[in-house]
């Protein structure tokens, strides 16, 4: 009968410390997404920065290629690339949050991970 409380004791110690991995490796994932798409919006600022106002350029909205001047993208890519700088600052905030309790549940539960 105790062995039964342990193992169950056991196997559910296992399955947060699981879905404290999943967890951060999600955040982590989508950090990296965000953080693509921040790169990327900063290369086409940088590219188009120098080029005249009245210049055509064109944009992908919603799929659909639409032409627009430089003036008119730039402002735009802007407010994007600060949202998502927000954005990160977020996600690195909710991983940082997350780590910190799965340490402190590991301490309070002592846990040690072992390499296999």
């Amino acid at each position: 009968m105790a062995t039964q409380i342990t193992q169950r004791k056991q196997q559910e110690l296992q399955n947060q410390y699981s879905n404290y991995k999943n967890t951060l490796q999600q955040i982590a994932k989508k950090i990296g997404d965000v953080e693509q798409e921040a790169e990327e919006h900063k290369l086409v600022l940088e590219t188009l920065n120098p080029l005249p106002a009245d210049r055509k350029c064109f944009r992908m909205i919603n799929g659909v290629l639409v032409e627009r001047t430089v003036k008119d993208v730039i402002p735009a890519l802007k407010t994007n690339s600060e949202g998502l700088r927000m954005v990160l600052e977020d996600l690195v905030k909710q991983y940082n949050g997350k780590q910190t309790e799965m340490e402190k549940w590991k301490k309070k539960n002592n846990i040690q991970i072992v390499q296999q």
